[in-house]
């Protein structure tokens, strides 16, 4: 018997043993029961915690969730799985016993460690995987992953991934079907650039108290402790930048700075909406029931929403990149300046949203521009940083480039402009 044939199961049962409008023609109410199994469950903080409990609500009865974090205090207003005797503990282990302990009948394998430690046949095992993570980086690994995954003789190969995101009142879930539909790295370029202050602002003419904070932070605290590195967790280091900041904003009548707002502003926090995560995480549940089971068509394959001044969402079919390197076939054309020297070329890529390098390593089919290591190569590669591209590129010649926080290779076509 079904895990959901049981009372406990009485309104799901209802809704998977009803043909909907939208159903496949073939749709086999009996058979779709059994598919609720074998789901995969990145992070459980804000939004893994509310993805885990829909998922054992929904009937899912077979579910791996893998976090690298443990409890920390902060994460008890919105984390409910957590409880404050849990502080320290593995995020994973607490979430998977909890629910586990609430919802009878299902099994929760928690994993605590970075998703990057487990390999392709690890992650082929799975029919689903749903994504509540906070880094852009691991999201682009394990797109890459299971792009890379798809064999065209092997449907099974093929998982499909939901991923959501929240940042404040504003969030977004995605069904991506690798090699079919979008991906993750098809879409880098509509995430928010971080916008930087300039330094004069912050030095002379604050007029926020975020200013005011990264003065203290960015400015001052060089200034007086030399070549020691602030600690964003050290609550001492925290309480100085926070008396610093309060006092610049008092000099030029600046109201807003609190101990939290400088947390939040030294470690890059943006706060977290409990409803905001609940609406997500039910968005990207609904889809995984939807996929497993057949009842309806997913989502195609995009859905935002906002709810920082009404309650407004918004689904558009995000359409494939021909020179998206992980799903692509094409290398991309990238504008140059000729006179540019490497080390420009590499400032500006950073800067772009679609590219999202950090310690790139450089290389055309004819020569090595720039290595990041080893040291010998790194030292003989070093001279190239301060030369014109014209110089070291031809007009339409391809460079390739590897980085530690990219999973593949990414591929331009230099063209100058």
């Amino acid at each position: 018997m079904a895990i959901i044939d049981t009372p406990q199961w009485k309104y799901l049962n209802r809704i998977l043993s009803r043909k909907g409008p939208f159903a496949d023609d073939d749709y086999d109410n009996e058979m779709q029961k059994t598919f609720l199994e074998h789901t995969k469950v990145f992070g459980a903080g804000g939004l893994g915690c509310e993805i885990l409990k829909n998922l054992a609500l929904s009937g899912f009865k077979d579910i791996h969730v893998i976090d690298m974090d443990t409890i920390d205090v902060s994460n008890l207003n919105r984390q409910f799985l957590f409880r404050a005797s849990d502080v320290g503990k593995p995020k994973a282990t607490v979430a998977a016993s909890f629910v586990m302990s609430r919802v009878k009948g299902i099994t929760i394998t928690p994993y605590y460690g970075a998703i990057q430690d487990k390999d392709q046949d690890y992650y082929m095992q799975f029919k689903i995987i749903i994504c509540g993570l906070d880094s852009v980086e691991a999201r682009r690994w394990i797109n890459a992953t299971l792009v890379d995954m798809v064999d065209i003789n092997r449907p099974e190969s093929l998982k499909p991934l939901i991923d959501g995101g929240t940042e404040g009142f504003k969030g977004q879930s995605r069904v991506i079907l690798p090699t079919l539909s979008s991906c993750y790295e098809c879409s880098l370029d509509m995430l928010t650039p971080q916008t930087a202050v300039p330094i004069c602002t912050l030095a002379t003419i604050p007029r926020q108290p975020a200013h005011c904070v990264e003065w203290a932070s960015i400015l001052e605290w060089p200034r007086i402790f030399k070549d020691k590195k602030l600690d964003n967790d050290d609550p001492g280091h925290v309480q100085w930048i926070y008396e610093q900041a309060l006092k610049r904003a008092q000099e030029f009548n600046i109201s807003g700075v609190t101990y939290s707002l400088t947390q939040g502003v030294i470690k890059n926090i943006i706060p977290a909406i409990a409803s905001t995560n609940a609406i997500i995480a039910a968005s990207c549940c609904n889809e995984a029931l939807k996929i497993a089971t057949g009842a309806n068509p997913f989502l195609n394959n995009y859905m935002m929403y906002t709810g920082d001044e009404s309650v407004y969402t918004h689904t558009f079919e995000h359409e494939k990149k021909d020179g998206c390197p992980v799903c692509g076939d094409l290398a991309s054309d990238y504008m140059v300046n000729p006179e540019w020297t490497l080390q420009e070329f590499i400032d500006r890529l950073k800067e772009k949203p679609e590219v999202q390098i950090k310690k790139p390593t450089m290389v055309t089919e004819r020569r090595k521009l720039y290595y990041q290591g080893p040291p010998q190569l790194n030292e003989q590669t070093r001279p190239n940083l301060v030369k014109k591209m014209k110089d070291l590129v031809d007009n339409g010649e391809e460079i390739a480039i590897t980085d530690p926080g990219l999973p593949f290779s990414l591929r331009l076509n230099v063209i100058f402009s």
